[in-house]
């Protein structure tokens, strides 16, 4: 693809056909779309949509069995059981974590996927294994995706004695974000827990990504005791809780001042859109001021045989779950997997405009809304290279 063409006939965020001019990876120059005969090397858009790059905002890639022999979930009723038979499940697969984890590295990009946040595992047992593995596939596709990395004890933190050395180990390595789980459901002493994470987090400017799945007045609690310390130590903008159930448990007059404060600190929320379980309010968070983005959570793991990293499909999830109908409605779920997951992520929020950087979607359809209904075939562009096409990485590098 040359360096410099102009992509013709493309309807951006589903307005008015427009012309881009895009030259060494950027977007240079867009005007309204032009009736004559484009130059060599141009790109007729035939009157595609054009949306940004889309944002997993939630994964974790080091345990996934993509690609691999289907296997039967086995794992008991409880969040503890689902942890002791992934360790089970991750004991018993061969194939290596390249590959694994590679294969739906390269699905994701295929479906649109250009910026992804990934939990990585650490514990005593696996040492510092999976973060390695998870930045050398960085390494591999750095010019095909944006992707950081969260060091996550899914066994505990303060109850897996020497797991804390190893997230300062790997902090020291360069991952970008310090994780956490349950402070309370899993650790029995959220106050350590918070104190390391954020101890942490300030020690080497690393934002902070928490897993929250404990429910109810605990939950919340646990909510404002993040607040107080993303407050303290100075991470505003800087801090994503995952998952949340408890805020779709109370009733809003008991979440609205949490959700303010959320929103007052630039503390962002992740939700998967899950089924079977309570979800925070979406409309009413997102009309707070609260960041709510999308991730996919875990893919064909040892927790769930489900999901397919597609983040269309997510928003779609997400509109499912809460009854979007209205065109507006169905934009806010697109923008809660592209936007709203850039800005949670602390990144520039791709918005079209000359001198970014060139990383969009083609898709046949009217609108922003059918975008997320249909979840059509796209083709994925790269710093204005197309790299994907219906589904599949246009060159493979397993």
């Amino acid at each position: 693809m040359a360096d410099s063409y102009w992509l013709r006939n493309v309807r951006p965020l589903g307005g008015a056909a427009e012309d881009f001019l895009i030259r060494d990876g950027l977007l240079v120059e867009r005007r309204p779309a032009s009736t004559g005969p484009g130059a060599a090397g141009d790109i007729d858009g035939a009157g595609r949509l054009m949306t940004p790059a889309l944002v997993e905002s939630h994964i974790h890639l080091d345990k996934t069995l993509w690609g691999q022999p289907w296997r039967p979930n086995s794992a008991g009723p409880t969040l503890k059981d689902y942890i002791a038979n992934e360790r089970r499940v991750l004991r018993e697969v061969t194939a290596p974590i390249a590959e694994r984890a590679g294969a739906l590295l390269e699905n994701c990009i295929a479906r649109g996927s250009l910026t992804m946040r990934c939990h990585v595992d650490i514990d005593p047992e696996f040492g510092l294994r999976h973060v390695e593995a998870m930045q050398a596939l960085q390494a591999r596709y750095h010019d095909l995706i944006d992707l950081e990395l969260v060091v996550f004890p899914q066994t505990g933190l303060v109850s897996r004695p020497g797991t804390a050395e190893l997230m300062r180990e790997a902090l020291g390595l360069g991952v970008e974000n310090v994780g956490g789980l349950d402070p309370c459901g899993i650790d029995n002493d959220p106050i350590t827990q918070l104190d390391i994470v954020f101890g942490l987090a300030a020690e080497f400017d690393r934002g902070v990504d928490i897993h929250l799945h404990d429910k109810g007045e605990l939950g919340l609690w646990q909510i404002a005791r993040i607040a107080d310390y993303t407050e303290r130590f100075a991470r505003q903008g800087k801090v994503m809780i995952s998952h949340a159930y408890c805020l779709g448990m109370a009733p809003w007059g008991q979440v609205r001042p949490l959700a303010e404060r959320l929103a007052a600190l630039g503390i962002s929320l992740m939700s998967s859109a899950p089924a079977d379980c309570a979800v925070p309010p979406f409309l009413a968070l997102h009309e707070a001021g609260v960041n709510l983005c999308l991730g996919s959570d875990g893919i064909r793991d040892a927790w769930s045989p489900m999901g397919n990293g597609d983040m269309l499909e997510r928003a779609m999830l997400l509109a499912f779950r809460f009854d979007l109908n209205k065109d507006e409605e169905l934009v806010a779920a697109f923008e809660a997997a592209s936007s709203h997951g850039a800005m949670a992520l602390g990144r520039e929020v791709n918005c079209l405009v000359p001198g970014q950087r060139a990383d969009f979607l083609l898709l046949p359809a009217q609108s922003l809304g059918e975008a997320v209904v249909a979840r059509p075939q796209r083709q994925v562009f790269r710093a204005g290279r197309l790299v994907a096409d219906s589904g599949r990485l246009l060159e493979s590098r397993l």
